[in-house]
């Protein structure tokens, strides 16, 4: 393999190590609730499988390397981050590409699904070429025996189009392919069409006819994430209509034929929350996945965002569980089909849940460490696009990670794969510390901490040497907005090392320092408003480390040498949300 290849192939096998968990009042040992969202953090698209006693769940990732996020779970409530679908450097330099996309584009939609002893995922990569406003759609497929690993080579399915792919194993032994695409000739902006099309796994292609299923049940604006399940002795088809916002809901039909006609459900949507207020606690519902628990319980699994602070919340899109039921119609509705129904309650997405086996209590972690003394990256870390060679090290100084300054910076045009990773905000009220040793050959390099939601929506907090003397700033880039210093600090007794600390709730974020021997005394730079992070894109906020010689070539010794990274997340129980 070479430098690049050997550099990032092992981030999918590494582990940050947290503390042992603990319950929130919401969801505690006794107490027999959930706290939702399951899983916490960006973590949009959820699909879900079960294989004996064990369910596995992947996610959209975007941008993001490594791609496709696996987590595996023993009683639907505890989910622990096992590995990636896309993992090597590989599998995302062809067709695939993860090098220099757009955000927003990169990785979007994916299914898991599982057969005879075979893992499967499918998903669309979205490449906008550099000038362009036009994305390409690579609908492929990689497999697996081991959920953890390795996975094969994309499969890419040559014609097939459009986005949202999903398969279906019917038990006759064929397998469908079922995906989302406009009409030829569209009736309104946004309609999308449900097709279906049989897939050779021989060969990775689609074979025969080509059937349209659907054009959705409620208007069929953005129709889109379709799923297949057969109940009944009938076909089911599930969508996410209305788009990924207010109005995102999940809708349902039925057919006696997996080419149909397929007959919507006269109680659509199944899932939404496009009827609740704006203040209730979670908005954007929709995009799901069912699952039968080893029991013969029905659950779905879908995306929702937080409305903690002007609707909206830094996590954006996350994971959430909701119960089901079967139910048949009464018998003045012929031919009485069997309909699922979601929250069969309350009708919508609640924050507690009764756990689904009361016996296995949530355990919510709150605090993820890295001391960097493993001999990989923690499956946690994230890079903005594939990195490129040299970006960091684990051997260097064994015990850190290094970070290589590079001249590229956050820049939304220039799509740069800059030096800079991070982790998942799982909550507003959340802290984010590094301990850094930084003495850079160079001035103007820069090593610290990024909060960031986007190329162009990021805080940045780092350290540089300008003419002799050492300056800490805090900047803040809001979208479509120049950029604004909200803070500096200018360090006379810096020796070298430096902990980095950024905390952030509901009332806003403050950045502050302390320096070694100065018995952890945390000294304030800034402050910033706490809409600075919002929600700004498909994809949540992450808080991460970086170093950059800001347009320079940079010398041999410029580099952020980082002992350690801290996140921690404050879980309350209660359904904040305001306007």
């Amino acid at each position: 393999a070479d430098s690049e290849t050997q550099q990032t192939m092992h981030l999918s096998f590494g582990a940050a190590h947290a503390d042992p968990p603990h319950t929130s009042k919401g969801g505690g040992a006794g107490s027999g609730k959930l706290l939702n969202p399951i899983l916490r953090g960006s973590y949009a698209d959820p699909s879900i499988i079960r294989v004996g006693h064990d369910y596995y769940m992947v996610s959209s990732s975007f941008e993001y390397f490594p791609g496709v996020p696996i987590h595996h779970s023993r009683d639907l409530v505890n989910w622990e981050l096992v590995g990636y679908a896309l993992h090597r450097p590989e599998q995302v330099r062809g067709p695939v590409n993860l090098m220099n996309g757009k955000q927003d584009g990169g990785i979007q939609a994916a299914t898991i699904r599982y057969n005879n002893g075979t893992f499967y995922v499918i998903t669309t990569s979205v490449y906008h070429p550099p000038g362009s406003d036009h994305g390409n759609c690579t609908n492929f497929i990689v497999t697996a025996s081991d959920v953890k690993g390795p996975w094969s080579e994309p499969h890419v399915l040559q014609t097939a189009d459009g986005i949202d792919p999903s398969l279906f194993f019917d038990d006759d032994g064929r397998v469908w392919y079922t995906g989302t695409h406009s009409p030829e000739e569209p009736a309104f902006p946004g309609q999308g069409e449900i097709w279906l099309q049989e897939v050779d796994l021989a060969t990775w292609s689609l074979k025969g006819e080509r059937s349209i299923l659907w054009h959705g049940a409620c208007g069929g604006v953005w129709v889109e994430g379709p799923h297949l399940y057969k109940r009944d002795n009938r076909y089911y088809l599930i969508v996410a209509e209305g788009g990924t916002g207010y109005h995102h809901s999940v809708m349902i039909a039925v057919s006696d034929d997996i080419r149909g006609p397929y007959v919507s459900n006269p109680r659509n949507p199944l899932l939404t929350s496009r009827h609740l207020s704006y203040k209730y606690w979670v908005r954007n519902v929709g995009h799901a996945d069912f699952v039968e628990s080893h029991d013969g319980r029905w659950y779905a699994v879908a995306l929702g965002t937080r409305s903690e602070l002007n609707t909206s919340s830094n996590m954006a899109r996350e994971t959430f569980l909701v119960p089901m039921i079967w139910e048949r119609e009464p018998a003045e509705y012929p031919p009485q089909y069997l309909w699922p129904v979601i929250a069969p309650e309350s009708g919508r997405v609640e924050r507690t849940l009764p756990l689904p086996f009361p016996d296995s209590p949530q355990k919510l972690r709150t605090k993820l460490r890295d001391d960097f003394a493993a001999e990989a990256l923690g499956l946690e870390w994230n890079f903005r696009r594939l990195p490129t060679d040299g970006t960091y090290s684990l051997t260097a100084r064994p015990g850190f990670l290094r970070l290589f300054a590079k001249p590229e910076v956050l820049d939304v045009e220039k799509r740069s794969r800059v030096a800079l990773l991070g982790v998942r905000q799982e909550e507003m009220d959340s802290t984010f510390r590094v301990a850094m040793h930084f003495e850079p050959t160079s001035d103007d390099v820069a090593g610290g901490m990024v909060l960031w939601q986007k190329d162009d929506v990021y805080i940045q907090f780092t350290l540089a040497r300008k003419d002799g003397t050492w300056i800490l700033s805090v900047v803040h880039q809001p979208r479509d907005k120049p950029s604004e210093r909200l803070g500096e600090a200018e360090l006379k007794d810096f020796g070298g090392d430096i902990v980095l600390e950024a905390n952030g709730s509901l009332r806003g974020y403050d950045f502050g320092y302390a320096l070694s021997g100065k018995e952890g005394k945390v000294v304030n730079v800034a402050s910033a408003p706490s809409d600075a992070l919002l929600y700004a894109g498909y994809t949540g906020g992450y808080m991460g480390v970086y170093c950059t010689s800001n347009g320079q070539g940079p010398a041999e010794g410029d580099f952020a040498d980082f002992d350690w990274a801290e996140r921690i997340s404050r879980v309350s129980d209660s359904a904040k949300g305001s306007n």
